[in-house]
């Protein structure tokens, strides 16, 4: 798999990746004025239930050039894929959208999916198995280079028996591969919306989701509209509630999306970032009584991201040195850390986050130990951190792929845990655009990521190790073990579910020990909403997810 979205160190950039600039979970680098702002309650609202929230610049609403978490998020409102994530359930499942959950052969190769009732798109044609042939086909058209083209990748056929099914044949088993079918890329789109606007389809939307698109001022704000013929209003609960409008602001700046929203001109703020944070939440973590009374409610979960430092195996000092590698590792001061981001994350014991299929949950053996660290250095060759060869400290490079003052902040604070052990960690920046370059050529020694779960399932963090997937794919430190792949391996091709979550946590355990990566955290989400807005839930797949909310006048 390559899917996952690839992310800067978002709270410490504010950015996250994938293709394109992406929705931050956390708006930094600007100075906050907010806590001397009195918060007022939201106007009242008109006849019409709308909705306000800020959200990045969306690049295209063609569900095949949806790369970044915001263009999915729009795409998400008008377009509809073969499956959805249901919103609510926890642990994740899946559940029907356009088409019922597949009924899969003995051997795990065929998926067999029939469409539901009623979906049309919102030009008024009925939309057919045909179409849904169609769309698959044009993802895996390698001469529409779409980022999304690997969910295609183990299939061997899509064919349409009839109007109304679809069968998927694979060319291996793939246990995740429902997941895909769940991704925003494949959506269902309207063979001849995309042939008459060619280029230009991706400014237009003719899905068939819950909302139309109305008006797109590029850069500015984007308006959707309720479409009163999908299918799903007439089900749902509280249908008459739902939205009727939404609109997506284009807000840059972090401290105008808080005044905004304390002034009720946004209902919807999806992150508190770190400069806001003491103007939101209390020392015990909640949200500050003035504000609760107001009518805010503050939103807090896990999320299905890791952040790292990536090592690159191939180079001379760190690649071929796991005691090395280990002992970076038992330097990184998470307590610190945590206090530095306003405990807004959870330590990272592994690759694979909370929340996730198949997780190893036994404690780190390389968790933060000062002492463990030297006495790991002096195994190394490096006691207190002295390089033999040259008589100093020994000298180790991160690089970084932004400049803001957070991530300076952020760098200074790690360069001062290795300084405890006799290590100077130097940072170099670069742009975005260059990093990603140097890190996809091995041209770094110490690379600053972050990776976001596409599903809920051990496999998609761990394929970041895997020898086929190395740089320029996923796996961007270039780790090679063969032992690792064999576990691997083994696990895709595991024909229960409990045998294959065994196989994960022994493959977990490889990568704990190898240390490959120097473990860092995994996120808290944060979200505020006035409490006029109803059903809203903090999902790690919020793609279409206002259908699900409602709005009390």
């Amino acid at each position: 798999m390559r899917g996952a979205i690839l992310l800067l160190l978002a709270v410490a950039c504010g950015a996250w990746h994938a293709g394109g600039a992406a929705c931050p979970p956390d708006g930094t680098g600007a100075a906050t004025q907010g806590g001397g702002v009195a918060p007022s309650t939201p106007p009242s609202a008109v006849a019409r239930r709308v909705l306000r929230r800020p959200m990045e610049r969306v690049a295209s609403m063609d569900p095949l050039r949806a790369a970044s978490v915001c263009d999915a998020q729009a795409a998400g409102l008008v377009y509809e894929p073969l499956l959805e994530v249901d919103y609510r359930a926890r642990p994740y499942r899946l559940k029907p959208c356009t088409c019922s959950l597949p009924e899969v052969s003995a051997d795990g190769r065929v998926y067999t999916f029939r469409m539901v009732e009623d979906v049309r798109f919102t030009n008024g044609r009925a939309a057919t198995a045909e179409d849904v042939v169609y769309s698959l086909k044009r993802i895996a058209d390698k001469s529409n280079a779409s980022g999304g083209m690997w969910i295609m990748d183990g299939v061997e056929d899509v064919s349409a028996p009839d109007a109304r099914t679809v069968r998927i044949t694979l060319r291996e088993p793939l246990h995740v591969f429902p997941w895909l079918m769940a991704m925003h890329y494949a959506a269902v789109v309207p063979r001849e919306e995309v042939e008459a606007k060619g280029s230009a389809f991706g400014l237009t939307a003719v899905g068939t989701g819950p909302y139309k698109l109305a008006h797109w001022r590029r850069n500015h704000e984007m308006v959707f509209e309720r479409n009163p013929d999908w299918r799903g209003w007439k089900d749902a609960p509280d249908a008459g509630h739902a939205i009727d409008e939404i609109r997506y602001l284009v807000v840059d700046d972090a401290s105008t999306q808080w005044l905004m929203f304390l002034t009720g001109q946004l209902d919807f703020l999806g992150a508190v970032s770190r400069d806001n944070w003491d103007a939101v939440v209390g020392p015990d973590g909640l949200l500050l009584p003035g504000l609760s009374e107001k009518g805010m409610t503050l939103n807090a979960s896990g999320s299905l991201s890791v952040f790292y430092i990536g090592i690159n195996m191939k180079d001379p000092v760190v690649g071929t040195n796991r005691k090395l590698r280990q002992a970076l590792n038992c330097a990184f001061d998470y307590p610190q850390w945590q206090r530095h981001m306003n405990n807004r994350c959870m330590p990272s014991t592994g690759p694979v986050p909370p929340g996730t299929a198949g997780r190893l949950e036994t404690p780190f053996a390389y968790a933060y130990d000062v002492e463990k660290a030297k006495k790991l250095l002096v195994e190394a060759g490096y006691p207190g951190g002295v390089d033999p060869k040259t008589g100093r400290r020994l000298h180790l490079e991160l690089t970084i792929g932004r400049a803001t003052n957070d991530a300076r902040e952020m760098a200074e604070l790690m360069q001062s845990f290795y300084a405890r052990v006799g290590i100077d960690f130097e940072t170099k920046y670069m742009t975005w655009d260059a990093y990603l370059r140097a890190v996809s050529e091995g041209r770094t020694q110490f690379f600053l990521l972050g990776w976001v779960g596409d599903y809920p399932d051990a496999e998609n963090f761990l394929q970041l190790f895997c020898a086929k997937n190395v740089s320029p794919g996923a796996n961007h430190g270039c780790y090679m073990n063969p032992a690792y792949d064999k576990v691997y391996e083994a696990a895709l091709a595991a024909k229960t579910e409990d045998a294959r979550n065994a196989l994960w946590r022994e493959a977990q355990e490889i990568i704990r020990e190898d240390c490959p990566w120097i473990f860092l955290y995994t996120p808290k989400s944060y979200s505020l909403v006035w409490n006029r807005v109803k059903g809203y839930t903090p999902c790690d797949f919020p793609y279409g997810a206002e259908k699900h909310w409602r709005l009390e006048k």
